[in-house]
C-alpha cells in the first residue's frame, strides 16, 4: 500500500512539474483578448490597420529607454514556444518598440534579455536605424514578462589521447596495447597483434 502510495505521488509530482513548468506566463485575461489569427509578419507591413488589436509577441531587447511617457524597449521579435519565452534561433520578422507605463530599470531590462509582451497595437513609429528610417509596429505593454538569462552548458573536451612506445608494445589510453611483433627482452611476442575498440 505505501509503495502505490508513493508512486501515485511521484506520478502527481510529475504531472505537476510539466504543468506548471509550459504553463503560459501572461495572464489568461490578455490572452483571452488576443487574435490568434494575427501574426507579427502582417502587422509589421501596415501597422496602423491593426490598432487597438491585442497581441503577445516575445523576443530579445535591442535597446531599453526611459523616457516622460514611460520605459520604451526596442525588441527583436522572435518566434516562441508554448509557454511564450522567444526560441533560441537566428530567425525573426523584424522589430517592435513597446512602451511601458512605468518606470524600468534599464540596467535589468537590459539589451541581449528575452521579454514576452503582451499589449495593445497603437500604430506605428518611425526612427532612424543607423542610416536609414525603420518603422517599428508600436504596442502599449500591457504585461511583460522577463525571461531569467539562459545557462550554457560547457563542454570540456580532454587532450587528445596518443599511442606511446614502451618495451615493444605501443600503448593507447582508449584502444589498448598491440605489439610491434619484435622481442625486447625476455618478453614473448607468439601472440598475433590485436587491436582494441572501445564501444
Amino acid at each position: 500500500m505505501k509503495k502505490r502510495l508513493s508512486n501515485s505521488c511521484a506520478v502527481l509530482l510529475a504531472v505537476m512539474f510539466v504543468v506548471t513548468g509550459c504553463a503560459p506566463v501572461i495572464s489568461k485575461n490578455l490572452r483571452e483578448q488576443v487574435d490568434k489569427e494575427i501574426s507579427f509578419k502582417e502587422v509589421i507591413k501596415t501597422p496602423d490597420a491593426y490598432q487597438g488589436k491585442m497581441v503577445i509577441w516575445g523576443g530579445v531587447i535591442v535597446a531599453a529607454k526611459n523616457t516622460k511617457e514611460g520605459t520604451l524597449l526596442e525588441i527583436l521579435q522572435k518566434p516562441t514556444d508554448a509557454q511564450g519565452r522567444p526560441k533560441d534561433v537566428d530567425r525573426s520578422d523584424g522589430r517592435f518598440l513597446a512602451l511601458y507605463d512605468g518606470y524600468l530599470d534599464s540596467a535589468i531590462y537590459a539589451q541581449g534579455r528575452e521579454v514576452t509582451v503582451a499589449g495593445e497595437i497603437k500604430g506605428k513609429k518611425v526612427l532612424p536605424m543607423g542610416e536609414i528610417k525603420y518603422t517599428y509596429p508600436m504596442i502599449l505593454a500591457k504585461e511583460i514578462h522577463l525571461w531569467p538569462v539562459r545557462t550554457r552548458e560547457r563542454i570540456y573536451m580532454p587532450p587528445y589521447p596518443h599511442w606511446y612506445y614502451y618495451r615493444g608494445w605501443w600503448h593507447h589510453p582508449l584502444l589498448g596495447s598491440v605489439s610491434d611483433g619484435k622481442k625486447s627482452g625476455s618478453e614473448s611476442t607468439d601472440e598475433p597483434s590485436k587491436n582494441v575498440t572501445k564501444k
